[in-house]
């Protein structure tokens, strides 16, 4: 009889017990984000410009190391055409986000959009292996919020910058004290062991 692995018993205590032992890192988790929604309320300005300088370093890095990559793949006769196209239009991108930030907004607020589904999702997702006395609801909670942020952008792309970084903020918020309650609601779970099926090397 075929089962799927997210209802797999095995799997599933499997997964607790990770996320029980590492109960710490969704605190950390938890705790940046408050911190990002203070921020965000106190200097939105500061921290709207914040993400879109990070993005920007992080599509000029992303384009140099892909002009990197064809170079060498051109000097090896494999192929480099994409690589280059990819890594000049990361460079270019970055460059027009870290010149006009303004211009950038738009397509940040899209992009943040786009995470903010696919986080809620794969949150949800992960909810439903999750026990719940390990804090299921916790993470359904987190996942719901994830979805009605990113459609609420979706719905109003042109919002005003202040008032998308008062978003973010109140969503980092609502999110980091979720993930901090579930934290520790995970830590009164640690050092529960591996299945042994699950444990034992292969």
């Amino acid at each position: 009889m075929l089962m799927f692995p997210s209802l797999d018993p095995d799997l599933t205590t499997a997964r607790n017990a990770m996320l029980a032992n590492n109960w710490w890192l969704v605190a950390l988790r938890g705790v940046l984000a408050i911190l990002f929604g203070i921020v965000a309320f106190v200097v939105p300005a500061a921290a709207i410009l914040g993400l879109v300088l990070i993005f920007a370093a992080y599509s000029i890095a992303d384009g140099i190391s892909n002009i990197i990559l064809a170079w060498r793949g051109a000097r090896k006769r494999e192929r480099w055409g994409l690589l280059l196209l990819n890594g000049l239009l990361g460079v270019a991108i970055g460059v027009i986000a870290a010149v006009w930030p303004g211009i950038t907004v738009v397509a940040f607020v899209m992009m943040v959009a786009a995470w903010s589904l696919l986080s809620g999702g794969l949150m949800l997702g992960a909810a439903i292996g999750l026990k719940i006395s390990h804090g299921r609801w916790w993470l359904v909670f987190g996942g719901a919020i994830s979805l009605l942020y990113g459609i609420l952008l979706l719905v109003s792309p042109l919002i005003a910058a202040l008032v998308l970084t008062w978003w973010m903020g109140a969503y980092s918020l609502v999110l980091g004290v979720s993930l901090v309650v579930l934290a520790f609601q995970l830590r009164r779970h640690r050092g529960e062991h591996f299945p042994d099926a699950i444990a034992a090397p292969i």
